[in-house]
């Protein structure tokens, strides 16, 4: 009988895999692309339209939950699931990636790090027991440890002392209680530099946790650079652990972290380009602001069956881009979603199928193309 925490590779084709993880809220196929809910919501989308379109497990954020509304008013009305009416798997970051983004009005020591609230400046202090309290509370099927994000251009000594920190967090991450059935996923850091990568995944290894996260990458280093140290990274993870990159999105981005053996990925990329009028499609983005399209009969990708592929032109949605109707942002995200979703369904498929290298190269000659 399955339980939280069971992981099976059902096929591997080179270095990608298909898999399957079981969690409190359901089970999860991998290779899984998860919307990010940072508020408790995918902006703009209801959870039953995120499930119409396949979603399988949905992303929150611990620091900004933390700051708004509180994970003791979450708690109260019956956990983070309930609150935003998800009933599948749900992710918890634990807010590290936050704390590094805000190094203007943040300070880290070896307990912990302080910072300045983005919503009220107040003054707010998070440890790794905090953020494993906070995520517990919330009730996230997977909870992150507490990490020190060091910059793309940090030096070599701020990487290693960033790595130490991190292995010292991960260590009290995972002395803290924990919700029921939540997992546990330890972050590996050592910026590009592969020799701190491997002492990273080593130590976290040795405390042991229930998956692993490759982080600290798509932070301003060269985008070669991104995807070789993720093969590097992953290739030193267990093979029967989950293996969690933080913070892809594209096409191309998600088809080579695949094919590095990353097992799940999240971007808010999807929202946040149905919000500035942009389509993800088979063969590139479509700019909806772009007049071409005002007289334009076709769905926004002739091979997608979204209910926004399935219902409207890219004339009506150029029109309410144009006008700034919240519709067009709300059928573009959903779209967005949905693409992504079905490119790491279709790339599972492929893995199963042993097929894998040729449906990635012909998917990345589309997306190189025109429209």
């Amino acid at each position: 009988m399955s339980a939280p925490g069971d992981f099976a590779v059902e096929a591997v084709d080179g270095a990608a895999r298909a898999g399957r993880l079981v969690t409190a809220h359901g089970v999860v196929e991998t290779p899984v692309f998860m919307p990010v809910g940072t508020l408790g919501t995918v902006k703009g989308v209801d959870p039953a339209e995120l499930r119409a379109v396949g979603t399988q497990i949905l992303l929150g954020n611990t620091y900004h939950l933390h700051l708004r509304p509180g994970e003791d008013l979450v708690a109260e009305l019956g956990g983070l699931h309930r609150f935003m009416g998800w009933d599948g798997p749900i992710l918890t970051d634990s807010g590290g990636f936050q704390v590094f983004s805000l190094a203007h009005t943040r300070t880290v020591d070896d307990d912990g790090a302080t910072f300045r609230s983005v919503y009220d400046g107040d003054l707010v202090r998070l440890r790794p027991e905090d953020a494993m309290r906070i995520q517990a509370d919330l009730g996230s099927d997977i909870a992150m440890c507490f990490d020190e994000v060091p910059a793309a251009d940090a030096p070599l000594a701020e990487v290693a002392r960033a790595v130490e920190r991190t292995t010292r967090w991960a260590e009290r991450c995972r002395a803290s209680p924990a919700a029921p059935g939540q997992l546990r996923f330890g972050i590996v850091q050592g910026g590009t530099d592969a020799a701190l990568r491997e002492r990273s995944a080593r130590d976290l290894m040795g405390i042991g946790f229930d998956g692993y996260a490759i982080g600290g990458l798509a932070v301003g280093e060269e985008r070669d650079e991104t995807f070789r140290v993720t093969a590097e990274t992953a290739s030193l993870l267990p093979v029967d652990r989950p293996r969690y990159f933080m913070g892809i999105g594209d096409p191309e981005g998600i088809l080579r972290v695949i094919a590095a053996g990353v097992d799940m990925f999240d971007c808010v990329l999807p929202t946040r380009l149905g919000r500035t009028g942009a389509a993800l499609t088979a063969h590139g983005r479509l700019n909806l602001r772009n007049r071409a399209y005002a007289r334009d009969p076709l769905p926004l990708d002739p091979d997608c069956p979204c209910p926004t592929c399935a219902r409207f032109s890219r004339a009506y949605i150029r029109h309410l881009v144009a006008q700034r109707e919240l519709l067009g942002m709300r059928l573009l995200s959903v779209h967005n979603i949905a693409f992504l979703l079905a490119l790491a369904a279709q790339a599972r498929e492929a893995i199963v199928e042993g097929r894998f290298d040729d449906f990635q190269r012909a998917a990345l000659e589309r997306l190189a193309g025109d429209d």
